[in-house]
């Protein structure tokens, strides 16, 4: 499970629709205990495809780099990973399950015509064969 504030999903959203009709993606930084993710910083990332905009996103190992030093020696790590879907749905695609690593959260937000809809969290399975849904308990 994730939690999630209400702000941070409404931010999600946003960014998600001044995308459009491009993927975004970013990073939840946040802290974890047991099997719970609480995330408490989002950081929208440029997607730096530079192919394919509208249905692959690319964030450099550079950037994570970058995140994961401003974080070291603090309690927060990297939770997981959002990004938009432009015109299909929230479902993680075979591309998606390409490039994932399991334990990360993956939130998928579906943006149909420039307007953010339906929100779901994948998480990918240790053998990287499919994502689980992943509840989302807002804040």
């Amino acid at each position: 499970m994730i939690h999630l504030k209400k702000d941070d999903l409404e931010s999600i959203r946003q960014i998600a629709q001044e995308t459009y009709p491009h993927e975004c993606c970013g990073i939840m930084v946040g802290s974890v205990e047991g099997d719970i993710k609480s995330v408490s910083e989002l950081i929208p990332a440029v997607n730096e495809r530079t192919d394919s905009l509208a249905n692959r996103y690319l964030i450099t190992s550079d950037f994570v780099q970058k995140i994961e030093a401003r974080i070291r020696n603090t309690d927060s790590s990297i939770v997981g990973f959002f990004h938009s879907h432009p015109d299909v749905p929230a479902r993680p695609s075979v591309y998606d399950r390409e490039h994932a690593w399991p334990w990360y959260s993956y939130l998928i937000v579906s943006v149909m015509k420039g307007q953010a809809g339906e929100v779901l969290n994948w998480k990918l399975k240790d053998d990287r064969s499919a994502f689980d849904t992943e509840a989302i308990d807002v804040l």
